[in-house]
């Protein structure tokens, strides 16, 4: 099964990117995902399902840890297969 992960950390900062912004970042771009896009208020990432649950996991962890107050996400079933 293929999945695709949407996400935001806060709070914001329109200034600088808030540590756990890098962070959330540093997380998705290692992780052994096909498709990776980071933006100022928005991330997405794809693959297969037990790379992105696990991305989400750390994700999830590392940002928290690193001050983020909340995490929004939303996960979609894309396709079948791992590619």
């Amino acid at each position: 099964m293929r999945l695709r992960v949407e996400f935001t950390t806060e709070p914001f900062d329109l200034d600088e990117a808030p540590a756990h912004a890098l962070v959330a970042r540093e997380v998705v771009e290692a992780a052994e995902l096909d498709a990776v896009d980071v933006g100022p208020f928005g991330n997405t990432a794809e693959g297969g399902a037990d790379a992105v649950l696990t991305a989400v996991d750390t994700l999830l962890r590392k940002v928290l840890e690193a001050g983020a107050t909340r995490v929004s996400l939303q996960v979609n079933v894309i396709g079948e297969g791992d590619r």
